[in-house]
């Protein structure tokens, strides 16, 4: 059975477990250092959400790839000295967590282009080297999207703390939830969570997630630098 057959049969069963309609929850196909080749691969297959960490990675394959009508996600730590391609050349920019790099995004998307659609990322388990915005901080960022022209509030992005256990990770998406619920309670009109990857997505779709982030599951192992094969 293919990877990505695969990957729609766990989230449809996830999704009847939750109770949820499998619809409503979105695959982002993540190649992070996987070629072009494979990416097509997919994208002949139906999938039509793709993701990158990496912005000259992401460049390269999206000149390679430009015959294709791809749905492009940055999910990696943004750099303010990026944020011009990212503004030109994405579709989503799903790990905004400051301020600075908000505004840059907002003054840099072309007009003639949609809004650029952004999710805040939650730093939900306040690790002290992991990027994202702490919980408490949330409302301001999202209000300052509200003032800011060429840019579009979809939603929450979050990674819990690895390694923790099911019951743990369990409770860090159901804390993203509350946050996600909460601002839509004051009026903000969110249809996007994004949480949980290849390990975790059944705990992250019970908990509401709209968007699941696979990597290896869908592309196989990273190719290993030369120099880690010869050793």
């Amino acid at each position: 059975m293919q990877r990505l057959e695969k990957i729609r049969m766990r989230v449809q069963k996830a999704c009847v477990l939750a109770g949820r309609d499998p619809s409503a929850v979105t695959v982002l196909a993540v190649g992070k250092k996987h070629p072009e080749t494979l990416i097509r691969a997919l994208f002949e297959q139906g999938q039509r959400a793709f993701g990158e960490n990496q912005l000259q990675e992401a460049r390269r394959k999206q000149l390679q790839l430009a015959d294709l009508d791809i749905n492009w996600h940055f999910v990696g730590q943004v750099q303010s000295n990026k944020t011009r391609d990212l503004a030109r050349h994405f579709d989503w920019v799903q790990s905004v967590d400051r301020i600075k790099v908000l505004k840059l995004l907002s003054a840099q998307r072309p007009p003639a282009l949609p809004a650029l659609n952004i999710c805040l990322q939650v730093n939900i388990d306040r690790e002290p080297q992991k990027s994202g915005l702490l919980p408490e901080d949330l409302p301001e960022m999202a209000q300052m999207t509200t003032e800011m022209p060429g840019i579009a509030l979809r939603g929450l992005m979050a990674i819990p703390k690895a390694n923790t256990g099911d019951r743990e990770t369990a409770r860090s998406f159901h804390r993203v939830r509350m946050l996600y619920d909460g601002l839509c309670a004051q009026g903000y009109r969110l249809d996007t969570l994004s949480m949980g990857m290849s390990a975790d997505l059944e705990t992250a779709i019970a908990h509401g997630s709209t968007l699941i982030r696979i990597g290896t599951d869908l592309f196989g192992p990273r190719p290993m630098k030369r120099e880690e094969a010869t050793e």
